[in-house]
């Protein structure tokens, strides 16, 4: 294993000391238990926003704890779900009085202890809903999850749901938000290779030099299908049209009813995307791919949405939730209304996410 790491037991917590060190203006982090959270947090009369998951994904989430996107983040080990206690811990430090919205991508781990967490903070009187991101349309189980996975659609709500909290929309009103985001927003991978975990010092899975996997998870969970080394073109086409023809999706999810003080089952349905919708593309590179090879997947994206009859009013391309140093890229379309839009160019000020400012 080569890495640019000293002890694998180290590498979480001296990666939050490199970030403080250099972005000390934007964030300070807490450790025992481990979030990271704005410099100038609490704000009063503004939500909070909080999200969080195993570390190994940078720059989601630590990356984006900043003005226009979330007040905290809540980093794991490497691909394992932060505590209920770093959730809670978190609440406290950036609660300014008008709740907190949990941003929980649909993983078992990452669901349970967000669950616990919401119980815990009402408990203590601070006001939190969590909606969940579930846009994988690769497989409809996994090893990890009930239901999709929560991927690409969770750095735009962050985005997205980040300048509403800023721009003052009360708790709910970002809630409803957040949830008709993830309603609009599907995605889809492809890893060229696997990647390593610091402790475990070998590869998650093995892919021979003349394969790929279509669908991967985050984690390395396995997708759709194991196949044959493709050209740019065809894995481009491959992922935008599972995504572009991924039907409506039905299932039940629990949120936290705020009226009632308890979880209640909540039915959603994705819509399927049409003809003259308006699309914002994100492709993104899972941790080892540069953003050369990502331009040449969004030169056949565009193409492929042109001719089906969508139309891309904004993009965004980059390494933004990765798998440490996986090889492949994941492509999202998110279907944007007009305030979605207007949310999106808002200014934002992170330390791996700026405009506007």
């Amino acid at each position: 294993m080569k890495k640019l790491i000293n002890k694998p037991e180290d590498f979480v917590r001296e990666s939050l000391e490199g970030m403080v060190a250099a972005h000390p203006d934007l964030i300070k982090i807490n450790f025992d238990p481990n979030f990271v959270y704005r410099a100038d947090a609490p704000i009063k009369g503004k939500v909070a926003i909080i999200s969080g998951g195993g570390s190994g994904h940078e720059p989601m989430h630590t990356g984006f704890v900043g003005m226009g996107m979330l007040d905290a983040a809540c980093p794991g080990e490497v691909f394992t779900s932060p505590t209920p206690d770093q959730m809670l811990a978190a609440a406290k430090a950036v609660d300014g009085g008008s709740g907190i919205l949990y941003i929980v991508k649909n993983y078992s781990g990452d669901v349970m202890n967000f669950e616990m967490a919401t119980e815990l903070a009402e408990s203590e009187g601070i006001r939190v809903l969590n909606i969940l991101i579930d846009d994988d349309v690769a497989v409809k189980d996994s090893l990890y999850t009930q239901g999709r996975r929560g991927v690409g659609t969770t750095v735009l709500a962050e985005k997205i749901c980040g300048a509403a909290a800023e721009q003052g929309y009360d708790l709910q009103q970002i809630a409803n938000l957040c949830r008709r985001v993830n309603l609009n927003g599907k995605s889809m991978g492809v890893a060229l290779t696997s990647c390593t975990v610091p402790a475990k010092g070998t590869p998650t899975f093995e892919l021979s030099q003349q394969e790929i996997e279509m669908g991967i998870g985050i984690h390395g969970e396995p997708g759709r299908e194991r196949m044959s080394v493709k050209s740019a073109n065809e894995i481009a086409e491959m992922l935008a049209l599972s995504i572009i023809e991924d039907k409506s999706y039905s299932r039940t999810v629990r949120e936290w009813d705020d009226n009632k003080g308890e979880w209640v089952d909540v039915e959603l349905i994705d819509p399927a995307f049409a003809k003259g919708d308006r699309v914002l593309a994100f492709v993104n590179s899972m941790g080892g791919t540069p953003v050369s090879e990502l331009y040449i997947i969004y030169r056949k994206l565009a193409e492929i949405c042109q001719k089906h009859g969508l139309q891309i009013v904004r993009n965004l391309i980059g390494a933004y939730i990765t798998s440490l140093e996986m090889q492949g890229c994941s492509i999202t379309l998110l279907k944007l209304d007009d305030e979605m839009m207007r949310l999106w160019d808002a200014p934002v000020k992170t330390p791996s996410w700026r405009w506007g400012i």
